[in-house]
Parts: C-alpha cells; structure tokens; sequence
C-alpha cells in the first residue's frame, strides 16, 4: 500500500506559509471534541464514498458513540434513524439482485463464458459501491486462487489498494484539524494526490519538516465509521437470523461481533500506531523481516504517520524465500507470543527493494491465548500422527465441540475425513484442503465457531493463498509443521507437557517412531531458508543437530524421556547378555520378558538413531519380520548383533567435540545419570522377584 511510482510529484512547502495552498473544508468542522458532520450534498464528495448510501448528518454524541464497536449502542442509534436503515436494505438487496439476475440471464442465453470477465468487473464495482464493510469482506476471500476464479481474483484483488479516492482537499484539511497545524509546519514535502487509497482512508507521500525522514501519512476517509456501524448492525441481524433459520450451533452474532471488533479497532489509527510498535517489538529482529516505524507524536485516532517502505507486493514477485520468512513470521505471531496480523492480504506485504519482507497496516491484530495456542499445536501434532480420539479432544479445548458432544462419532468422521489426506505425508497437507474437507462435518455434527477462528483461520488460509501464487504446489502446514515439533518438543507448558508424554507413551509402551518423527521434522527448522545453511555431510549434520537439540536446556524434557528409555534399553540389554551366556549350552529358556524386549528393541532404534537415521528405520523391519517366530533369547541376539558397531559409532564420537560447551558439560553428566538409574532398575526388579 505504501508505495509511490517514481513519476509522482511532490508539493515542496516554501519557507512563506502565505504560499501554502490551504482550501477551506468541503464539509463543517472545528477542533476539539465537537464531530464532524457529513453531508451528502458535500461538494468533493468521492464516488466510493457517494456511492455507498450512508451520508447523512450525524450529531457530536451519535459521532462519539462510534469510537468503538458497541451493539447496543449503535442499534439505539439507528432505531431512531428508520428511513435510513430501510434504506440501506434496500440498497444492498437491488445492488445484488441486480448482478444475481444478470448472472442467472447470462446463465438463460448461454453466454456465461463471454460474460464472465464482465460480470467480474461489475461485481468489484457493486462491491466498492455498498462500501467499506464489503470491501473488507471481498479481501478476505481475494487471496485464494485455489478457490476463487482466476478473473475474479484478479478484480478483487484490485479491491486492496485501488478505491476512488477522496478529496485531496478534505484529506489536508483533516490532517491540520487532526494535528492541530497548518500543513506546511508539519511537512516539507508532500505529494498532493494520494499515492494509495484504501476501504478506511488513503496514504500520501510526505518528508517531515523537522527530521526530514520520507514518511507515508494515512487519512481516514470522512464517515467511515458511521458506514461500517451500519452495515454490521445488518449483518449481524442477518447472522441471527441464518442461526435460527439453520439452526446453527455456533453463534455467529458473536463471529460478527469480534468481526466488527476488529475492524472498529483497525480505524483507530492511535490504536494502529501501538499495534506497530508492538509487532516491530516482537517480531521486527526476525532475519529479512522490516516493519515501519511509527510517529507517535504525528498521530491521532484519523492520522497516522509511519516510516516510508518501498517495494512490490509480495504476490506480484516470484520469491519463495520470503514466504518462507513470512510463514516462519506467522509461526511466532501465532504460537510464541499470540500476538498477530490478522489481515494479512497481499497489500499489506511488500518485497523491499533489498529483498526484506515489509508489514504493513497494522489496523486488524488478534490475541492467541496461551490455552488456544496450546491447543492447537495439539491439534496439529495428534492430525499428523492420525491420534483422531485425541484431536476430538483438542476440537472441546479449541472450543469447537461442546463438552457433551459424542466424541466416538467425532472420532469415526474425522478418521473418514483426514485419513487420506494424512497418508500422504504432513509435507502434502494443504491448509484450503483440510478445510474444505472439515467443513461438512463441522455442519453434520453442528460445530461452533469461536469468534476468535475465523480471524486466526483467515490468517493462516490467506497466507497459504499468497504462497499458492507464487508455487502453486506449496503447502502452508507443511511449511510450519517443523516449528509445531520444535515447540511442543521445548515448550515448559504443562499442557503441552502432558500431550507429549501421552503421545511418546501408547498404553504404557513408548512410541519411538512418533519421537523419531517430531525430531526429524522439527530439524527441518534448522535447515529451513530462514537459518544460515550449514556446512558438512547430511548424517553427520542430522546427528550434530540432533544431540545439540538433546542437550540443550530447551531439551530438558526430551533429553529425559530418552534417558529413562536408555536405561531401560541397557538393562534389558544386560539381562539379553546374561542370558545368551547362561542359556548358551541348555535350550531355548530365558529369563526376558516381554517388557525387556520391547525395551531391548526401543534401545536399537534409540542407538540407530543418534548414529544414523536411515539405517534405523531399515534396521528395524528386519527385527520386525522375524522376531515373531524367533525365541525371545534368538531375538534378543539379533537385536543385540544389528547393533552399531564401535567402528559405527565414530562419526557420533567426532561430532561431540564440536558441541555446544553448554551441551558437552551435560553430554559429561551423562554416565552418572544412566548408572543412577541402572540400579534403581536392577534394585527393584530384585525386590519384585523376591516378594512376586
């Protein structure tokens, strides 16, 4: 949105402020806390703003009122304005019976295919016409080529920085009541058409006087707020009244609400100007990500003034990378601190100049809490390792389900749903896909909608859209699947905790291959475009990875679960060796249990998998192939001669010199834990075998 074609003019402001152009305003306004009234027959009226049907008076309380979204308020208002609220319906029912009547002629004449690029156009203009509240709506849906016609898509997407300006007049004249000085005294420099104009307001080019920093100046676009307040109030009795007639079990009045929250909130430019300086807090030290600075002290809740960026939208540049940067940025907004954009359309990123991915407008953020972020990183670990029980579950936590909801029959239709998309890899997964797919049984079994989802949701499907234009195969899941394993893998949060543990551990039995998985996908982070490329033979920078993961103090809780899985390995590899020479000379009889082979067997793949990934996977089936007709002293041998080799081992024992000090301080407590843990192990089995 901020960028200027290098043909724009810029307004220089000489030292007289007698030369300054400064027209009157077009409508009625005075400083301080007094409203500023609109009228229709407003002379520099915009034909997007004209065209919309919401001009009218309004009074200094009614225009208060309007700071923040507040139903009851805003109902109360408009009872008291019935013609005009009649009129808007009106408005909005001819608008789109005219298109649907033109669509169902076309459809009549067999002439859809000739028309189908005009009815696009016309659709983007009906759209811009009803307003910004549709406007808004409309780039929602323009990010989605895998939904969305390709000509539609393209018409939308005009939608996200190509409205009808307003008056240049207007727009100054706010800009000296908003800031409390005449024009000339803030900027030596301005353009004096808007370089960019959007649903809420417009931007203009400018260098401040006093720092002489090139800066972009956003104007709010006179009786937005009266617009959006309106058409809210409609949808959200439209909301009630598709709930009722459908019966629907979510409570879409309150997804109109948080809805309506947001974008409330996304007009207060003072509001915007916090928000700024908090994502650029959080996320602005991310390699190849820029966000604008804010000027506070040039703002007001209709003014903002912010850093100049410029650069190309990122879905108009073919670069893969700072997708990537963009979904590794998404990964931390969402799940490390749940702080995050959630209008993330193509206008509001930018490919710098330089190659950085710049933010931009950010008016519309959500809040993650803590127990949502956690539950759907669940979500995502238990659809990827096909744990559908669980992931009914983690529908409850997300607030999708009801506590009362038959969890068997959850269980069997997301089986039937996920199961195929599943089988091909998480690398496959597409986002827009699982959706879709969702969204029938979400309908069967009458799930709700938290007003939170639709926002996070959106922000992860309008992504995945923009990663669709450039590499149509990308997958957006796939991408941060690894940062969900590296999370859940190193986060201290008990829930988290737990879900790990239930995960690794299937009826009291260790799943190895599901902590195989998480690490294997969550050292793809390492290697992801994101980080510096790493030098060196793809086994030995698995392993090195591997045991600088293990023993850090983020891999406290791996690191245990994996000693208390080698101890049981090395004791129920003693008790094979004591076997294989007591039994050696008289038959077949061995004092393992089952329990000490399945831990004997957990001990090879644990060994295989520090020294080589690929040999323990096919290693391990041919255990697998003929253990079942093997004595368990016979199996037990096998495991015990497919174990690596000390030749084997050499490259592991090269790689720890070059760990972390950090890490090779614990590597060194290593043996003491191991033999701590041996004799409690070889203590109570004796104990067991005495008194059982």
């Amino acid at each position: 949105m901020l960028r200027l074609p290098s043909s724009m003019p810029i307004v220089s402001f000489p030292a007289n402020p007698n030369l300054l152009i400064n027209p009157q305003p077009s409508w009625p306004s005075r400083r301080g806390n007094s409203a500023v009234v609109v009228s229709a027959a407003s002379r520099d009226v915009d034909s997007f703003t004209s065209k919309s049907g919401y001009l009218f008076s309004l009074s200094a309380d009614e225009a208060d009122s309007l700071s923040e979204y507040n139903f009851p308020r805003i109902d109360g208002m408009y009872k008291k304005k019935p013609l005009i609220l009649l009129r808007r319906l009106a408005q909005i029912g001819t608008t789109f019976s005219y298109w649907f009547g033109l669509r169902l002629a076309d459809e009549a004449l067999e002439r859809s295919d000739q028309m189908f690029k005009v009815r696009a156009a016309e659709l983007r203009k009906l759209l811009v016409e009803l307003g910004p509240a549709y406007v808004k709506i409309a780039q929602a849906v323009s990010s989605r080529p895998d939904l969305i016609p390709p000509i539609y898509l393209d018409e939308l997407s005009l939608l996200q920085d190509q409205i009808t300006p307003f008056s240049t007049e207007v727009a100054f004249n706010m800009i000296e009541d908003e800031l409390g000085l005449p024009i000339d005294e803030l900027f030596s420099e301005i353009s004096p058409e808007p370089v960019a104009a959007a649903s809420l307001g417009q931007v203009y080019q400018a260098r401040l006087r006093r720092s002489g920093k090139v800066v972009a100046v956003k104007v709010q676009r006179p009786g937005v707020r009266a617009a959006i307040a309106l058409d809210t109030l409609i949808l959200r009795y439209i909301a009630g009244l598709i709930k009722k007639a459908g019966r629907f079990n979510s409570d879409l009045e309150a997804v109109v609400d948080e809805w309506a929250t947001s974008l409330f909130k996304e007009m207060d430019y003072l509001n915007e100007a916090q928000n700024g300086i908090k994502f650029r807090k959080l996320y602005g030290g991310i390699k190849d990500v820029l966000v604008p600075k804010m000027y506070t002290e040039y703002s007001t809740s209709k003014v903002l003034v912010m850093e100049w960026v410029e650069g190309q939208k990122l879905n108009e540049v073919n670069d893969l990378y700072l997708v990537e940067v963009g979904v590794y940025c998404s990964f931390n907004q969402l799940l490390e601190y749940g702080f995050y954009h959630a209008d993330p359309h193509p206008g509001n990123f930018l490919r710098t100049y330089d190659g950085q991915l710049a933010y931009l407008d950010f008016g519309m953020m959500g809040d993650f809490r803590p127990e949502l972020r956690d539950g759907f990183m669940e979500a995502c670990l238990h659809l990827v390792n096909r744990d559908f029980k669980a992931l009914a579950k983690d529908f409850v936590t997300l607030g999708l389900l009801p506590p009362t909801a038959e969890k068997s029959a959850v269980t069997k239709a997301l089986t039937d749903v996920f199961q195929d998309a599943i089988s091909r890899g998480v690398r496959n997964i597409s986002f827009g896909d699982l959706l879709g797919d969702l969204g029938k049984t979400m309908y069967r079994f009458k799930f709700r909608i938290p007003p939170y989802f639709s926002l996070v949701i959106r922000s992860l499907a309008v992504l995945e859209g923009i990663a669709i234009g450039i590499s149509p195969n990308y997958k957006v899941l796939g991408s941060t699947y690894p940062w969900i394993a590296r999370k859940i893998l190193t986060d201290s949060s008990p829930q988290l905790k737990s879900s790990l543990q239930n995960l690794l551990y299937e009826e009291g039995v260790f799943r190895i291959d599901r902590l195989e998985s998480l690490l294997s996908e969550s050292l793809r982070t390492e290697t992801a475009l994101v980080q510096k490329p790493v030098v060196g033979t793809e086994s030995n920078i698995a392993m090195k990875q591997m045991l600088a993961f293990t023993f850090t103090e983020q891999g406290s809780f791996v690191r245990e679960i994996l000693l208390r899985e080698f101890a049981k390995g090395l004791d129920a590899y003693g008790l094979a060796t004591l076997d294989s020479f007591t039994f050696s000379g008289s038959g077949p009889s061995s004092s393992l249990t089952e329990e000490d082979m399945t831990n004997l067997r957990t001990f090879y793949r644990l060994i295989s998998l520090f020294s080589g990934m690929q040999k323990a996977k096919s290693q391990v089936k041919a255990v697998s192939k003929y253990g079942e007709a093997l004595t368990p002293l016979d199996e037990a041998s096998l495991v015990m001669y497919q174990l690596p080799s000390a030749q084997e081992m050499l490259p592991i024992l090269s790689i720890l010199p070059e760990l972390p000090q950090e890490s090779q301080q614990r590597l060194l407590q290593l043996p003491g834990d191991l033999v701590g843990r041996l004799v409690t192990r070889a203590f109570a089995r004796t104990i067991r075998r005495i008194f059982l």
